[in-house]
């Protein structure tokens, strides 16, 4: 989870190639399959309860699964459910203020990523803290 542009997407995406699990995006979905959400903040509760249960199916089922969705507030957080929460926090501000004006910094994280770090840094620092779990 993160603001808009921090690089959620980007670790996401190289993180599920790595270690072979499903990526779910939240644009893709929103755009391709629940086109019926937009980013009022009823929808974005929906958007994380839809989102956490498609997880959860897919699990069940025994995939992994990369979450990659802003989830702006803990209300969002706990609608989706219990998962291993990476923080993606590289920047202040989001080219939406909208966005902005919403978002909570996280109460509770397994794992926050700063600025500064590469791509690879990153994803050696979620796979470490994964083995932890």
């Amino acid at each position: 989870m993160g603001l808009p542009g921090s690089g959620k997407t980007t670790l996401a995406k190289e993180l599920s190639k790595k270690l072979n699990v499903i990526h779910l995006n939240a644009d893709d979905m929103r755009n391709n399959v629940w086109t019926d959400l937009t980013f009022k903040y009823t929808d974005r509760i929906i958007m994380a309860q839809r989102m956490g249960a498609l997880s959860d199916v897919l699990n069940k089922q025994g995939y992994s699964v990369i979450a990659d969705f802003v989830c702006p507030t803990n209300t969002t957080r706990k609608e989706f459910g219990q998962a291993f929460i990476v923080w993606v926090d590289r920047i202040q501000k989001s080219r939406y203020e909208d966005t902005n004006d919403l978002f909570e910094k996280p109460n509770n994280v397994n794992l926050h990523i700063e600025y500064g770090l590469t791509i690879e840094q990153e994803i050696n620092l979620v796979i470490n803290k994964l083995q932890e779990v």
